[in-house]
């Protein structure tokens, strides 16, 4: 779904012709959010019928023309740079430094460029954005460097204002214990239903060889659907999926119960009920 959206993004920049400004082919802003050792850098590219429109400019082209975007600079970059936020490890960040706005004829665009100082690269960057509340349809793209490595991407809209990138480094990875080790243990404790299933299949036993097989085989099979619905390539309806797995634990027990030696099929009951189970669990991680 993400790489559908950007795909459409770039087509709508391309096939549309730069003389159609004022249908605004485009409602999109593009942000890149550089991580550097010192400081975060800031690189924003919005187009002129957005940044006209909230500065009362007519016609748009007008700020394409250097000697007039030069002489309400300051007004772009009071409107731009107030309508984002960056926190680095829950610190806001000053936003203070800004470069002058230069004019992108090509794109029918502005670009801005600034920084924020850190005094070490942060472990989680968090970004809260609304460019242009006007236009219900706008977005912002995000594209999230550390150094000139791409690592993440978002889309922001009015359903979606905020995101949080955790670096690479050892206190982004502590980060990411912290916020999903706790919500995967309440996630859990409120619907032991994945425990359940997993505690009839181990009932009867076997080697630990043959115990940790079985785990294994859900732990995958989980994971596999619930990637596929976390990223919204597989998403089945919850009517489908609750019901799926509650008659997993009742079929584990059942089997359990009626079990007469003979081959030992937990292996693949784990594998083909896990699939459901990650597909029940996907809901809570799109959350996060």
């Amino acid at each position: 779904m993400m790489r559908h959206r950007w795909l459409t993004a770039v087509l709508a920049a391309v096939l549309w012709p730069a003389g159609s400004a004022q249908a605004h082919p485009v409602p999109f802003t593009y942000l890149d959010v550089r991580l550097q050792p010192a400081s975060v850098d800031l690189t924003l590219v919005a187009h002129i019928i957005d940044v006209a429109h909230d500065l009362s400019i007519e016609p748009p082209e007008r700020l394409l023309d250097e000697a007039t975007l030069k002489n309400r600079s300051a007004d772009v970059v009071r409107l731009l740079s107030t309508r984002m936020r960056l926190t680095a490890d829950r610190s806001v960040l000053d936003l203070a430094e800004w470069e002058t706005v230069v004019p992108l004829p090509e794109r029918q665009s502005v670009r801005l460029e600034g920084r924020a100082r850190v005094t070490s690269l942060p472990g989680v960057l968090a970004l809260e954005a609304r460019m242009f509340p006007y236009d219900p349809m706008h977005q912002t793209f995000v594209n999230f460097y550390e150094g000139d490595a791409l690592n993440s991407q978002a889309i922001l809209d009015a359903g979606r204002t905020r995101i949080e990138y955790f670096s690479g480094t050892p206190r982004g990875v502590l980060a990411v214990v912290r916020q999903f080790v706790p919500a995967g243990m309440r996630h859990i404790l409120l619907g032991p239903d994945h425990l359940l299933f997993l505690l009839g299949l181990l009932l009867l036993g076997g080697s630990l060889h043959r115990l940790s097989l079985i785990v294994t085989a859900f732990t995958i099979a989980q994971t596999v659907t619930l990637s596929l619905a976390a990223f919204h390539i597989v998403s089945p309806p919850g009517r489908l999926i609750e019901p799926a797995i509650s008659l997993s634990i009742v079929y584990v027990g059942l089997d359990n119960l009626m079990v007469r030696g003979g081959r030992d099929v937990r292996l693949w009951i784990a594998a083909v009920f896990g699939l459901f189970h990650g597909f029940g669990f996907a809901p809570v991680l799109r959350g996060m």
